[in-house]
């Protein structure tokens, strides 16, 4: 295990869902746990909205100025980044995350994956001094995230306290609606290339002329041909070293599938873990899911299938 993710005195995550149906129910539940991190010598990082913040930096006076405050619209804004924001804030150090994603204007993908953000974190951050309380507004928060958060969390609170949730399921066993489902076709005017080792180079020009022949944005095509160029090369040097790409435009958004015959999915938790700096293996899928809107994966019939999804941006 690496320093920065080695346990501060065999302290590890604690990660606790938090429902609350009032604003003076998030003033009473979330300023005592600050104010006890502060003591604690605690980094503290509250991300919630600008009306939340104002309440509890009202409430904490002359403690609010030790608190980290971020607005959730844009900390929650993609999920897989929110996570590697969340990996580097806590490593190495003692601290108190306060979290609640903003839901409003998401649609059901998008909500599905703030979901499995909220899951994943339990492997993410496992081996961190970390306090992760994280708010849902009984009021607004959209009924799957409701259902779920005794699912992504191992220990719920309320005024009575922190209790288990019997509803847990550990990150690797979670299955979220549509995962297990076959991928649809791709779309009409598909275009499918196949390649080797050789074609790599050839292979991110044409990905580069699509995507600009489609209208994405200059940024956006550079995120896109990383993407496909790092699953298409462990697919060379860990897959059957051949394999095929099918790009199509659907929805505002471009989707290539990398489809490798020789691939097999065998870890639970594909891409959602930072990788460690010194491993040789692990960065495509992480790197992808940083720069991709929605990365999918499917294994069927002998063939691996990775489907990332970008929009097409200004």
């Amino acid at each position: 295990m690496r320093p920065d993710r080695a346990r501060i005195n065999g302290e590890g995550l604690r990660h606790v869902g938090v429902p609350y149906d009032s604003d003076d129910a998030f003033v009473r539940l979330v300023v005592p746990r600050v104010r006890i991190a502060l003591t604690e010598g605690r980094r503290v990082l509250v991300i919630t909205c600008p009306d939340n913040l104002d309440r509890l930096t009202d409430a904490l006076g002359r403690d609010a100025g030790h608190v980290d405050r971020r607005v959730a619209a844009s900390w929650y804004a993609h999920p897989y980044r929110t996570l590697a924001a969340l990996h580097d804030y806590t490593r190495g150090r003692r601290t108190l995350v306060v979290g609640e994603p903003a839901w409003e204007g998401r649609n059901d993908r998008e909500v599905r994956e703030l979901i499995r953000h909220e899951s994943v974190l339990n492997a993410a951050l496992a081996p961190y001094a970390a306090l992760l309380f994280c708010l849902y507004d009984l009021r607004r928060a959209p009924p799957d995230a409701l259902a779920y958060h005794g699912v992504s969390h191992p220990l719920l609170l309320d005024a009575a306290g922190e209790t288990p949730s019997a509803g847990f399921v550990p990150p690797g066993e979670l299955v979220l609606s549509g995962d297990r489902a076959p991928l649809p076709a791709p779309g009409p005017g598909a275009v499918t290339i196949r390649f080797t080792a050789r074609e790599l180079r050839r292979l991110r020009h044409s990905v580069a002329d699509w995507a600009r022949t489609a209208g994405m944005a200059r940024d956006l095509v550079t995120s896109l041909v990383i993407s496909v160029s790092e699953i298409a090369a462990n697919s060379v040097e860990h897959g059957a070293g051949f394999g095929t790409i099918t790009m199509w435009n659907a929805g505002g958004e471009l989707i290539c599938e990398i489809a490798d015959p020789g691939g097999a999915l065998d870890d639970p938790l594909p891409g959602y873990i930072p990788p460690e700096p010194e491993s040789p293996r692990g960065y495509g899928l992480w790197i992808s899911r940083q720069l991709c809107d929605l990365v999918e994966l499917r294994a069927e019939g002998g063939v691996l299938r990775v489907r990332l999804h970008l929009s097409l941006g200004a």
